[in-house]
């Protein structure tokens, strides 16, 4: 999706404009101020998707700062189109400064060693290399924040490779703490790339966590006239299946492949019927249910969701 174009105050300075106008506008609901001294015109920002306002952030803070900077984590992965969980406005970005950590002005810096740091260009900023990106989300973020990346990475998208655990477990090298390296490994080795989406990345790493037993991963159903559809998770010995919903299949371009999203409604409705017409039951969920490990273990206990004999270690 193209972004809006970034109306910067520095600029109607420049041009020897009267910047008041753009504070005026932006009072009157013309503009949004996303940042200080930028501004995009209201009715564009109102139509983002929120996944589509976090890039659009990035591009404000990099239009501000004196010097160019270097984007890190979860700004990073926002630019190399991974997926980034929660909706904080902070950008983060690399510093040389073993201090580290500060935010100032909605940008939170972090230590990089500059000889070590390699960077490469997207969307027309630095940014630290995917591979990078991807094992500082593992180290510093949620188990779930980290699987989801993982899982997202470890198949091929849209120009880009998939990557290797083994490419990624090089990756570590020595720029991580033996502490950070454990958790990186953890997630790694619970990555896999048959999940079909973030929801199902992150709904999977909080079964692992809270201890609930391990599904399969889009597992063939077939019925009476032959194959019914894939669910996102089944547990065969309980006749169950857990489908994350999380209704951007319904407005993406991606997932709708061509259907309105009244069809791919129509659709999801009619495979769900000849999965249950096999006997199994079907339990769905959305994000509000895994937006926190206490509901969404409630939510899986009352379902009938089958536990472990022993929970998980917690990260």
């Amino acid at each position: 999706m193209d972004l809006p174009q970034l109306i910067l105050s520095s600029d109607s300075t420049r041009l020897g404009r009267d910047t008041r106008t753009l504070a005026r506008r932006a009072a009157a609901g013309e503009l949004r101020r996303i940042r200080q001294g930028v501004y995009v015109p209201a009715v564009a920002w109102d139509a983002l998707p929120r996944w589509d306002r976090y890039p659009l952030l990035i591009q404000a803070a990099a239009s501000t700062l004196q010097s160019r900077t270097v984007f890190c984590r979860q700004s990073s992965a926002a630019l190399w189109d991974l997926p980034v969980l929660g909706s904080s406005p902070l950008v983060h970005a690399c510093t040389s400064d073993d201090g580290g950590g500060r935010s100032r002005a909605g940008v939170r810096r972090h230590f990089a060693d500059p000889e070590s740091l390699q960077v490469e260009e997207r969307r027309g900023l630095l940014v630290t290399t995917r591979v990078r990106t991807v094992l500082d989300l593992a180290a510093f973020e949620s188990f779930e924040q980290a699987t989801a990346a993982l899982d997202h990475v470890l198949k091929p998208q849209p120009g880009l490779p998939a990557l290797s655990k083994e490419e990624l477990d090089t990756g570590i090298g020595a720029d991580y703490s033996a502490a950070a390296a454990r958790r990186i490994r953890a997630a790694l080795d619970f990555a896999d790339p048959a999940s079909g989406s973030p929801g199902e990345s992150v709904s999977r790493a909080l079964m692992h966590r809270l201890g609930f037993k391990a599904p399969k991963l889009q597992a063939e159903i077939r019925d009476a006239r032959g194959l019914a559809g894939y669910s996102d998770f089944e547990w065969p010995e309980e006749r169950l299946c857990g489908e994350f919903d999380g209704l951007v299949k319904y407005r993406k371009a991606e997932y709708l492949q061509g259907k309105t999203p009244s069809e791919a409604v129509i659709d999801e409705k009619r495979r769900e019927d000849r999965i249950r017409s096999t006997g199994r039951r079907v339990v769905r969920w959305t994000w509000t249910e895994i937006s926190g490990p206490a509901k969404f273990a409630a939510f899986l206990t009352a379902q009938g969701i089958p536990r472990r004999l022993r929970p998980a270690c917690r990260r």
